[in-house]
């Protein structure tokens, strides 16, 4: 499937087959290859071949040498070696032709060094894995030589190759014409592959990016690298993408194959569900990714001939694991993976009739040469296929999927039907019974309801309860003061009126006017009428003060009751803390209260509510500034008023005893005290928390123990009928 199987397979499947071929290491006698009458000859079985395993050899010694070996094949094959390799063949040039070229069509060779007879000696054009693209005559990238031979005579040609790959080398003379041509129809062949390989990948995206199967992008990515892998072993992309960097052209020789090994085994994993389906195989897969993972490094490492062998390694392991794997899966009954085989057996096919070519079985010729590129083909495009088709097996679940709900709801439908008249009948039973509990539940909801209202009226009476006595006090003190005042001064009003009698008595007696003046004046000095008038003035001014201080506590309880508290209306914050302190003033005794009044606009409120919000806290305060102490003067209340232009803020702030952080979580709850039994209901802060909500404001609350309360009442200006 991945191409480095294609090429490094070829090994092991020589191995079987030169098993039974003998491959003689002795010296022979060459007989010269022919030439004439034109057409391509192949020059494998013509060539001796000598292994120098010092890498030292050179041209003069090499002449010499007597342990040159036939090859015995029509294409040379080589085993991998880090010893250098020296061809010797003879060419007799019986054709028109005085210029032949010579081919050697295996571009991925480190060293090749072409040795041709001129002038009693030999000449070397030398090609390595380090020259550039650009510095070859011919520019294709296999090598391509030049036999300068005049018709009927014969020369001896050496040639050096070493390569940290397995090398195949095929060798062919021929024409110009001859040679051009048959390049023509490679490159055809090649461009056909390669456009092949790109419309595969292209739709298979395009796929990929419609359904997000993965497993069409790992498709994409086998895809791709086996066709820079096909590309790279046929030197294509040396000669378009590495021109000028050959050192990369060698590391892509095992990186290609290694990258479309890992993709090759993610594709079969997740396409054949392996993980699934065989369970064991799929676990020996990724110790395959492993091993091509390693060869990978190995070759970027510079450790080129160990990459080799690791990909050799990992080939054999991936080919008998992916193919067990498609044949298990395919006689489980999972269709795509019989398309999966079916690839994969066209492409070892293709690959056995590769190597047979290479080991001279079959003849060397156009239709033997693309064979392992044909059955590549083949794969990708039943592999696209295979893909194609698991889509239609998904829709025909799906469509089965929906055909199996479709009766599974018809056949609800008739056991509904089929229930209606039992459920009917039970409905109508329990709706009647649940008529009957919605009866008893609403008279209950109503007796809450009423016992809320009777609690929350309860709790206001409460509290008026606790300030009826200072009520009373505040007033029967002014009236007290008028009452007392009222006697004294009747009685100086009446001893004014007898100094009125007197005086006009006097006026119109006979008297001269001098006693008259006398008379009057010993009269006023008895009745010490200077300090008759200043008592008078005195006493008046009495009730006139307890007569204002009346009218004051009748404002304030006015104020405070507010007969129009259900209704939202605009009032003065500060009036109404006003009202509610006239209120408490018996109840506060000895505190100080200390105001700070901002000039505050009137606010969206309902005053009466509200009031009763300043009560419950100020009596709150009260309490816990009188439990720390007591009737001395040391307590301290602090009322503190601001606004900006959404809020006001109503600041209230004692020195009492302050809550625990327990209390403070508990304050709001109902029937919540830490008064004794019989001062409080528990209910005071839970109904002032909801009249502050209600007003869509907040209540905050910082306290110390031991060192006071303050209380925050942040309350908008204008109320939101939209957040009710």
């Amino acid at each position: 499937m991945n191409t480095d199987i294609r090429v490094k397979l070829i090994r092991y499947i020589c191995v079987l087959i030169l098993a039974h071929v003998a491959f003689v290491h002795k010296a022979v006698a060459q007989q010269p290859v022919i030439y004439k009458n034109g057409g391509n000859v192949v020059l494998g079985e013509h060539v001796a071949i000598l292994e120098d395993s010092t890498n030292r050899l050179t041209i003069n010694e090499v002449l010499t040498n007597k342990n040159f070996a036939a090859s015995g094949n029509e294409v040379p094959n080589l085993k991998l070696s880090k010893s250098s390799f020296w061809l010797r063949f003879s060419i007799k040039n019986q054709s028109a032709y005085n210029h032949l070229l010579l081919s050697l069509e295996y571009p991925t060779l480190s060293v090749c060094d072409f040795y041709h007879p001129e002038n009693h000696t030999y000449k070397l054009t030398r090609f390595t894995d380090t020259s550039g693209f650009y510095k070859r005559k011919y520019k294709h990238q296999d090598f391509i030589f030049d036999i300068n031979l005049p018709k009927d005579s014969a020369a001896t040609y050496y040639i050096k190759v070493e390569s940290s790959e397995q090398m195949i080398l095929p060798l062919i003379l021929s024409t110009e014409q001859q040679t051009a041509e048959s390049l023509l129809a490679k490159n055809l062949f090649w461009g056909i592959l390669i456009g092949l390989i790109l419309v595969m990948i292209l739709y298979n995206l395009f796929v990929y990016l419609s359904t997000k199967d993965v497993s069409y992008l790992y498709y994409v990515l086998y895809t791709t690298f086996i066709g820079l892998t096909q590309t790279t072993l046929s030197g294509y992309t040396f000669h378009y993408l590495f021109y000028n960097h050959p050192w990369l052209f060698k590391k892509a020789i095992v990186v290609f194959p290694g990258l479309a090994g890992v993709a090759a085994v993610l594709f079969v994993s997740k396409f054949l569900h392996t993980k699934q389906r065989t369970p064991k195989l799929h676990k020996f897969l990724g110790v395959v990714i492993i091993l091509y993972s390693t060869a990978i490094v190995l070759r970027l490492l510079g450790y080129n001939h160990a990459s080799y062998r690791m990909i050799d390694i990992s080939a054999l392991c991936v080919t008998g694991s992916i193919y067990a794997a498609a044949l298990i899966t395919s006689a489980q009954g999972y269709r795509p993976a019989r398309f999966f085989l079916l690839a994969w057996t066209i492409f070892l096919g293709g690959l056995v009739l590769f190597v047979l070519r290479n080991l001279g079985v079959l003849p060397y010729n156009v239709y033997t040469n693309y064979t392992m590129q044909v059955g590549t083909a083949f794969e990708i495009t039943l592999l696209s296929l295979a893909l194609a088709d698991k889509i239609n097996i998904f829709k025909a679940e799906k469509e089965k999927s929906q055909e199996e709900t479709l009766l599974a709801v018809k056949e609800n439908e008739r056991i509904v039907r089929e229930q209606n008249v039992v459920l009917e009948a039970r409905v109508s039973e329990r709706t009647l019974e649940l008529r009957q509990s919605n009866q008893e539940l609403n008279q209950t909801l109503e007796e809450l309801k009423q016992a809320q209202t009777q609690l929350v009226e309860a709790e206001k009476m409460a509290s008026l309860g606790q300030l009826t006595a200072g009520i009373a006090h505040e007033i029967n003190n002014p009236i007290n003061f008028v009452t007392s005042n009222i006697n004294p001064l009747r009685r100086d009003i009446e001893m004014v009126l007898d100094t009125l009698k007197t005086v006009e008595e006097i006026g119109i007696s006979e008297l001269p006017i001098a006693e008259k003046q006398k008379q009057i004046q010993d009269y006023k000095d008895e009745l010490d009428f200077d300090y008759l008038t200043l008592e008078i003035n005195h006493l008046m001014k009495g009730i006139t003060e307890g007569a204002n201080r009346t009218a004051e506590i009748v404002k304030g309880l006015r104020i405070f009751s507010r007969l129009d508290e259900d209704d939202l209306k605009r009032a003065d914050v500060n009036e109404g803390l006003d009202s509610t302190l006239v209120i408490a003033n018996n109840l506060i005794g000895k505190i100080r209260v200390e105001k700070q009044y901002g000039d505050l606009p009137f606010i969206e409120c309902y005053a009466g509510k509200l009031n009763q919000v300043f009560l419950n806290i100020i009596s709150n305060a009260v309490y816990a500034v009188k439990k720390r102490f007591g009737d001395s003067a040391d307590g301290k209340l602090e009322i503190i008023t601001t606004h900006d232009q959404q809020n006001v803020y109503i600041k209230i702030k004692d020195n009492g005893t302050g809550m625990s952080v327990e209390t403070q979580r508990k304050m709001f709850d109902p029937f919540f005290t830490t008064k004794d039994v019989g001062e409080g209901t528990g209910l005071g802060m839970s109904i002032a928390y909801n009249t502050i909500k209600k007003h869509q404001g907040q209540i905050r609350v910082e306290s110390v123990l031991n060192e006071g309360t303050e209380f925050t009442l942040v309350i908008p200006i204008n109320f939101d009928p939209r957040q009710t």
